[in-house]
């Protein structure tokens, strides 16, 4: 080759080199234009898709092993800045598994997990300590769709997609008794710390949605939970047990409560011991026509307090703040604090009941009273209400210290002819329309019912922007 062909040899080379290296830079270009960003607890410095470990996102498939090799995988990566499982678009069918500590789970916006339908896939669990058995069978529980225990620093989040629990099958088998255990919920998170779960759909849960036990430091964020209004048991959020709460920016539509707050059943939840305290709820929009808002109880026997809840609007919705309790629950539902309620089309505003049933067999101990008391409900509008309050305590044990200020209530066409319907409660009201009940007599001067003005520390955790 003389020195001209060579000259021109190396000129092509260079020419060919410039453009795969300008194409790199685009293609580098493009994969960082297209990144989604997130908001976190906690970055991670690892990264994999669901696809490469098999998975097949045709919603027939079964992924149960590609989601468990996954999280097995990522695992290692806990020590070392943490680990993400990206699930990209797709229709995902799986059966329960489990997550690691230090570790996001992130739902592209197409991307839906399934539940799937088998029972086999879906592992039995021992009774809840707290609880002493099934909450609907005497036998265990089934592990949820997604189950952790003993973690740390987990995040399960996405950019609206969603996770979908199929729950027609399970609701038809528990319709008809042909169920020997507790159904399944969506997410299961016990005896952990800082958890995150936010920007998701979840819907058609075979019973609760979201279920955190046991744990601390918790932030509930930007979720919507859809389930049938006609099915029971499709609670949306329960915290059981844990400190340190924050549920905001929900949407919930439910058959069930759209939040119940829990702390173990009857003497089970009171030789566990462990409350439920120190839990904010704010902004959320709920739509339950067979139960409430935000429901305290009936599991209470761990106890409940400072529980501070604002700025919510519900809908065709039986009940906003319901207190459920009774006797043989013991413990106490304590220093609860509501304000600034938006409510249209209701059963009840205030509802409380200290009859509420429903035991684990008949070990429970009658002579253990629930203390109901520091129950505190101001700025309030609703319209379109049927009854004003259902107040039921204990007799010769009443509910004491309710306070109920500056609240408008305009009532249906049909209201009840019993207004305010009160026995076995103390407490006073201020500047409340209808008239109250008796037992709860108006201030001669205006009052403005406690709420806290300090914040809850879980209230301070910062999010950082992150990338999938």
């Amino acid at each position: 080759m003389d020195s001209k062909s060579l000259t021109i040899s190396h000129v092509a080379t260079i020419v060919i080199l410039g453009l795969l290296f300008l194409q790199a830079a685009e293609c580098r270009k493009e994969n960082i234009k297209d990144a989604v960003t997130y908001s976190a607890i906690n970055c991670r410095k690892h990264s994999a898709l669901l696809t490469d470990f098999g998975a097949v996102g045709d919603g027939k498939t079964l992924n149960t092993k590609a989601f468990k090799d996954a999280v097995d995988k990522l695992s290692q990566y806990a020590s070392d800045g943490g680990a993400q499982l990206i699930v990209p678009p797709g229709n995902w069918l799986t059966g329960s598994f489990n997550l690691t500590s230090h570790f996001t789970l992130f739902l592209h916006k197409d991307a839906v997990i399934l539940g799937s339908q088998d029972e086999s896939d879906w592992p039995l669990l021992p009774a809840l300590p707290s609880y002493g058995q099934g909450r609907e069978a005497p036998g265990g529980r089934l592990s949820s769709l997604i189950f952790g225990t003993n973690l740390t620093d987990v995040v399960i989040t996405g950019n609206n997609g969603t996770i979908d629990g199929q729950g027609a099958l399970w609701w038809d088998k528990f319709k008809k008794g042909l169920l020997k255990v507790t159904r399944p919920y969506l997410v299961d998170i016990m005896y952990s710390n800082q958890i995150q779960i936010s920007n998701l759909t979840f819907r058609n849960s075979p019973s609760w949605h979201i279920h955190p036990i046991y744990s601390s430091n918790i932030t509930i964020q930007g979720l919507t939970i859809l389930a049938p209004v006609t099915v029971p048991n499709t609670d949306g959020i329960d915290p059981d047990s844990c400190s340190q709460t924050r549920i905001e920016d929900c949407y919930i539509v439910s058959g069930d409560d759209c939040i119940a707050v829990k702390s173990g059943w009857d003497q089970h939840g009171i030789k566990f011991g462990m409350p439920t305290e120190h839990l904010v709820i704010r902004r959320l929009t709920c739509i339950s026509p067979k139960s409430a808002t935000v429901a305290l109880g009936s599991e209470m026997s761990g106890g409940i307090r400072d529980v501070r809840v604002e700025d919510v609007t519900a809908i065709n919705t039986e009940s906003s703040i319901r207190i459920k309790t009774s006797v043989g629950r013991g413990a106490y539902v304590k220093d609860i604090y509501v304000r600034r309620l938006t409510l249209n089309t209701m059963k009840y505003v205030f509802w409380m009941t200290g009859a509420y049933g429903s035991h684990p067999g008949e070990g429970f101990d009658p002579k253990a009273l629930p203390v109901i008391q520091n129950i505190n409900y101001r700025e309030v509008v609703a319209e379109n209400v049927t009854m004003p309050a259902q107040l039921d305590g204990i007799a010769n044990h009443p509910f004491k210290g309710i306070c109920i200020s500056n609240v408008s209530i305009s009532l249906t066409e049909k209201p009840k002819k019993l207004l305010w319907n009160c026995t076995n409660v103390k407490g006073t009201t201020s500047n409340v329309t209808p008239k109250a009940c008796d037992l709860l007599p108006e201030q001669q001067k205006p009052v403005d019912c406690a709420f806290p003005e300090d914040k809850l520390a879980i209230e301070g955790v910062k999010l950082t922007t992150c990338s999938a």
